[in-house]
């Protein structure tokens, strides 16, 4: 819950200054709700509320910090990288560091984006272990 109004304030406080914030689902490992706000012409902050379908299925909550590179493909495709973290509401509770990398297609004319992400974790509570997560997005720009 702490997490969830964290998040919240953080995205309310980007939007009001800056009025590239996106709301859309992702599909995959999570599935559910996906915001992203872009803070400058290359970073972004981004955050799910969604459900891992994992072993036992949990809420899953992350928030990441995104760093985009548009000249590596083309302007409509930026690559993208970042650093952020991951909680997994399950009978373990699971708290990791996530690593996107992922690729973005910025509908010409639309404000919206598609994405497309793998994402490795390191696992740090309730212990030390590697695991992956992936998604497909779209997210509808305000």
């Amino acid at each position: 819950t702490l997490f969830l109004i964290i998040m919240i304030t953080i995205f309310v406080g980007l939007s009001a200054q800056n009025s590239k914030f996106g709301l859309g689902i992702i599909l995959a490992e999570p599935t559910g709700l996906s915001v992203k706000a872009w803070i400058d012409n290359t970073t972004a902050f981004d955050a799910a509320v969604a459900w891992s379908f994992g072993n036992i299925g949990a809420l899953y909550l992350h928030g990441d910090m995104l760093f985009h590179n548009f000249d590596l493909i083309n302007q409509s495709f930026p690559v993208y990288y970042g650093i952020g973290a991951r909680v997994k509401l399950e009978e373990n509770f699971k708290l990791g560091a996530r690593v996107p990398v992922g690729i973005a297609y910025q509908v010409s004319g639309a404000p919206l984006d598609i994405f497309f992400e793998l994402v490795p974790i390191l696992n740090l509570a309730p212990k030390t272990k590697f695991d992956c997560n992936g998604g497909l997005g779209v997210r509808y720009f305000f």
